[in-house]
């Protein structure tokens, strides 16, 4: 079988950027949850704000990490494997991510030291000012990025000269007509996972009953941001489904499985097998009409099918039709476990309830899986084109010999696969570890100079614990005593 240098190199990228996009869809959410933790823990000196924060900044610094790491990659990428790419679009692309750079980047570097050293070594105020400007940072380099990434969506504000690119109106650039959506939905998206990382393992100690006022406090919060953040995100994506309709309306298409050129009437497929020989679907399962209700808030709304496009111009419906399906099937599964989580709250059987607990540890990875689904959908459903309708992605593939391709592809998989080893590692030896002691806080409050009442509260709670923990040996020492 010949080697085919331009699937290769699609192959290759699309495995390099998926393992990234793992990590910046978790640490944009956790460095929020850290800032919000800090300024609680400054707020009410409640320790178990600042046991939060302290615990979870270690995972996000291994998590960013790996994200710095395997970014540098990407631009790389660009040049070998798609030299063209930069020469028809640098005008416009290469301003963009100098900015990133510029700003993000900067800011992130400049501050997270201190946000990970700065513990009794900077004031309190100062300390909280450095996680909100790393939490700042990320959502600045998501701006950045979303808006590259957009712009090549839905193309404006430029002009082509000579088969190249160039920019007319930066605002028109950047605010493109797909980029606050993509922006937004996105963000919401990485608050989301970060939150059910959190709730995970919080869960997990809860079933194991270690760490038990951590983890409740902990999955306690993850629950009232998930109730809010899951139906709020659907809102999102209903808004930036009308808007690719608009916009890239044979990707939607490929999302719903539509094959005619204009259909009425469309049916929500549930289940579906798109067949891309005979141009249709096989073994549909679907609900009448409530397609056209959602994708044009009609009841008997008429969609734009592939069929209206040459086969040349279609993407790989397949793989589109389920990528969608798996982000919106786990997007549902998150907000069913939220409304599970206020229901048991009211029972007072939210920590409890081993079912539930185990559900929500099962849903740790659940939103990198959605995230990566996502973005497949956005990034496969635009092919065959590059810059949407402008440039087609065969056009700008370097001249490479398929055989050099496939040995790189090879080690990425290698090395790639010994990386998130490690990462896993790591991160395995920080949750089996556990938060940092009582012990350890009152000396972290003693060194920041936290009001008296607040060093009283934590030894109150280190006096609990260690009753606590006292009285169930010597209920295991009683009950042992009995069995003999």
């Amino acid at each position: 079988m010949d080697l085919d240098v331009a699937i290769l190199s699609r192959i290759q990228f699309a495995f390099t950027v998926s393992f990234h996009i793992i990590f910046p869809s978790i640490t944009i959410g956790l460095a929020t949850l850290i800032a919000i933790w800090e300024g609680l823990w400054l707020k009410t000196h409640n320790p178990y704000y600042l046991q939060l924060a302290k615990f979870w900044i270690k995972p996000f610094a291994i998590t960013f990490g790996m994200g710095v790491v395997s970014g540098i990659v990407l631009s790389y990428e660009f040049g070998t494997n798609f030299s063209k790419f930069s020469e028809i679009t640098g005008a416009v692309i290469g301003p963009l991510m100098a900015y990133e750079v510029l700003t993000a980047f900067f800011l992130e570097a400049g501050f997270l030291g201190v946000m990970l050293f700065g513990w009794q070594r900077v004031g309190r105020k100062l300390h909280f000012f450095s996680t909100l400007v790393v939490m700042i940072g990320t959502w600045i380099s998501a701006f950045w990025i979303i808006a590259a990434n957009s712009w090549m969506q839905t193309p404006t504000g430029h002009k082509i000269v000579n088969g190249k690119f160039e920019v007319e109106s930066w605002m028109e650039v950047i605010f493109n007509p797909s980029m606050p959506y993509r922006f937004t939905h996105m963000v919401v998206a990485s608050f989301i996972t970060a939150t059910f990382v959190v709730a995970g393992i919080c869960a997990y100690y809860l079933l194991k009953k270690k760490n038990l006022p951590f983890a409740k406090k902990g999955l306690s919060m993850c629950m009232w941001f998930a109730l809010v953040l899951t139906p709020l995100q659907a809102w999102i994506g209903d808004m930036h489904g009308l808007n690719v309709r608009e916009h890239q309306p044979t990707k939607l298409a490929a999302m719903e499985g539509i094959w005619p050129a204009q259909e009425a009437n469309v049916p929500l497929l549930l289940f579906a097998m798109p067949n891309m020989k005979t141009e249709s679907n096989d073994y549909e399962v679907g609900i009448p009409n409530l397609g056209s209700l959602i994708l044009t808030h009609s009841w008997d709304g008429a969609v734009q099918g592939l069929k209206a496009v040459p086969p040349e111009d279609r993407p790989n419906v397949p793989l589109v039709f389920w990528s969608f399906r798996v982000m919106v099937g786990i997007g549902f599964g998150m907000m069913g476990i939220a409304a599970l989580a206020l229901l048991l709250r009211r029972k007072d059987r939210l920590y409890e309830n081993k079912a539930f607990l185990a559900l929500v540890t099962l849903f740790t990875p659940m939103g990198v899986i959605a995230v990566l689904a996502g973005w497949y959908v956005v990034e496969i459903g635009r092919q065959p084109w590059i810059v949407y309708n402008l440039v087609r992605t065969s056009e700008i593939v370097s001249p490479l010999p398929p055989e050099r391709v496939l040995f790189t592809l090879t080690l990425f998989v290698i090395i790639y696969s010994l990386l998130i080893g490690v990462y896993l590692y790591f991160m395995r030896k920080l949750i089996k570890k556990g938060p940092p002691s009582m012990e350890a806080l009152e000396q972290q409050l003693i060194g920041m100079k936290a009001p008296g009442y607040a060093l009283a509260w934590v030894k109150t709670l280190q006096t609990k614990e260690t009753q606590s923990t006292e009285q169930k040996t010597t209920d295991h020492a009683i009950n042992t005593q009995g069995d003999k």
